[in-house]
């Protein structure tokens, strides 16, 4: 039988609420119950933190890098891992390597990583994100514009393999490139579709929701703005409760303000939730790297090719908690939702995900009171911190 552990001496939040001088009891990497701390179970080992905030561990659904890897350079179980470990160090216990635009070639060899590391159970590794190639070149981005194309059956048909290979699969599209029927096919079938590096009208948009996308990518970064006649995607994504929204929160890619604005103004039931687009350089001192044989410089948290364009982001997942609440004044509980629970709902995962309850994993990030990552357990067990 499974050993009893017990996490005791912060406050805990459980994805919707507060518990004070409480106690989060596990068993075999799976939460059983909060109690009262002197409802500790005798017996059990007992991880006794000091002080801070005991809180569900971050999501994070578009990490292109980290540990000085990049999917699209190298696609095998080894970079997989060394992603997800560069980023629980800062609070994420679950996240979806991404593969930028590339070859059919790379494509599948990224799904065939993928799908072994979800049998090898690589601590962190969630499921994979596919941004593009479909999207449209008006909009392109960061992406190499060489690698951009409408999608074709044979295209659909490896979407829809590698949804039955991976874990969990996200693929970023623009509804220009792939028309409502393929998107309905895809949906129907369990991939999550995320709208984005699209120059869409909001009709176009709310088509492709109908057929069932449910996200929007990176909102407001490499899409339509929204116009006083025109609402392009924002709009719809602003406007449209089925639409959660990925968001890169480090001042750089949406003005503080505008971040303001939109949370404000966004429709529920869909949420708004935090990205960090994050690239080989999380977790290093690298200076520059390398994306489909560009050059990318990294310079006062920017991320840029040659020619200024922003090239993802130099975030991790504890900052951008850290500037919603700082800079953007949202109280804490909502920031560390749109870190935790909210990306949860939005890729349909948070009966194990994103929260402090009965059956949910025990992924877990300890917070000091000035938001720094003390330690990070994922399904129980310490991937970062003091003594392990």
């Amino acid at each position: 039988m499974s050993e009893i552990t017990a996490f005791a001496g912060a406050r805990i939040f459980d994805g919707e609420q507060w518990h004070e001088n409480a106690a989060l009891i596990a068993r075999g990497g799976v939460i059983e119950r909060i109690v009262p701390e002197a409802q500790i179970p005798g017996g059990a080992v007992l991880h006794r933190l000091e002080g801070g905030i005991l809180a569900p561990g971050f999501i994070d659904l578009q990490v292109n890098g980290g540990g000085g890897v990049m999917l699209n350079d190298r696609q095998d179980v080894e970079a997989i891992r060394i992603i997800c470990e560069a980023h629980a160090r800062f609070g994420t216990t679950a996240l979806l390597p991404t593969l930028i635009s590339d070859t059919p070639e790379v494509t599948a060899a990224a799904v065939e990583a993928g799908a072994e590391a979800g049998r090898r159970r690589v601590p962190g590794y969630l499921g994979l994100h596919l941004e593009g190639p479909h999207l449209t070149l008006a909009r392109k981005g960061a992406h190499d514009p060489a690698m951009i194309r409408p999608m074709e059956d044979v295209d659909e048909a490896a979407i829809l393999d590698a949804h039955g290979k991976v874990p969990v699969l996200l693929v970023t599209l623009a509804p220009e490139a792939a028309a409502p029927e393929r998107v309905r096919r895809l949906s129907e079938a369990g991939v999550v579709v995320s709208l984005g590096h699209s120059d869409a009208s909001r009709d176009a948009a709310r088509e492709a929701a109908s057929a069932g996308a449910s996200m929007v990518t990176h909102l407001f970064n490499a899409m339509s703005q929204m116009g006083n006649r025109e609402p392009g995607l924002v709009g719809a994504a602003l406007d449209s409760g089925e639409l959660d929204a990925g968001l890169i929160a480090d001042g750089f890619h949406v003005d503080p303000a505008m971040i303001g604005i939109a949370l404000r103004a966004k429709k529920g039931p869909g949420r708004i939730f935090l990205v960090t687009d994050a690239m080989a350089t999380i977790g290093t001192d690298m200076r520059s790297f390398t994306l489909n044989g560009r050059l990318i410089r990294r310079e006062n948290g920017r991320l840029t090719l040659e020619d200024g364009t922003l090239a993802g982001a130099d975030l991790d997942m504890i900052s951008a908690v850290r500037f919603v609440h700082e800079k953007i004044g949202l109280p804490l509980e909502e920031a560390l939702r749109m870190a935790s629970l909210y990306p949860a709902r939005a890729m349909r995962i948070d009966d194990d995900y994103g929260r402090l309850g009965q059956g949910a994993r025990a992924d877990l990030v300890h917070l000091s009171p000035a938001l720094d990552v003390e330690s990070v357990w994922i399904e129980g067990r310490k991937v970062f911190g003091a003594n392990g």
